[in-house]
């Protein structure tokens, strides 16, 4: 297994391969009788739509708590899972306690932005230098700006390698609805 995948949560990765398998063979066959699949779908908390939805948008991915297993699974085999980790990184410092937010604020950019950052996300010269400077009053929008940019950054170069990876053909063909057998 690559480093990259080590660091992935084990149900996370665990989880990716399951959806990943069983969505894979639901969108490869169409005459496929899903009905046997029904026990899997019980198991994993799924709907067979939520594939179809991840098409729609990027933010419908991001939305789901598989499609954003998924999602960063394959940023980790595409080696740019600081993306989504920093992106989530400032979803969960914007919730934050104003009287957290300074120490947090410094973390995310240590880890993320600053120059020698372990897990450097690309970002131009400027947006990193406005980051930097509202460090000094740390707020929920001190990383607004550079979040939209590596937001943007998956939404164009990722997001679609990542429907190109699940077949996006595929995704658009209608199937019949999950029956319960009895």
């Amino acid at each position: 297994m690559c480093r990259g995948l080590e660091s992935l949560p084990g149900t996370c990765l665990e989880r990716a391969k399951e959806l990943k398998a069983l969505f894979g063979s639901l969108l490869q066959k169409s005459d496929h009788n899903i009905s046997g699949q029904t026990k899997k779908f019980e198991k994993l908390r799924v709907n067979v739509d939520e594939p179809l939805n991840w098409k729609d948008s990027f933010e419908k991915l991001l939305s789901s708590q598989n499609g954003l297993c998924l999602f960063r699974a394959f940023l980790i085999s595409e080696f740019s899972e600081e993306n989504i980790s920093f992106y989530l990184a400032c979803e969960d410092y914007r919730s934050s306690k104003p009287s957290k937010m300074a120490a947090k604020a410094k973390k995310i950019f240590e880890e993320f932005i600053s120059c020698d950052a372990p897990r450097e996300v690309n970002l131009d010269h400027v947006t990193k230098a406005i980051t930097k400077d509202n460090l000094e009053h740390p707020c929920q929008s001190t990383f607004d700006l550079a979040q939209a940019k590596i937001y943007t950054l998956m939404e164009k170069d990722c997001y679609p390698r990542f429907l190109k990876n699940l077949s996006p053909a595929d995704l658009i063909k209608p199937y019949p609805p999950i029956t319960r057998e009895m």
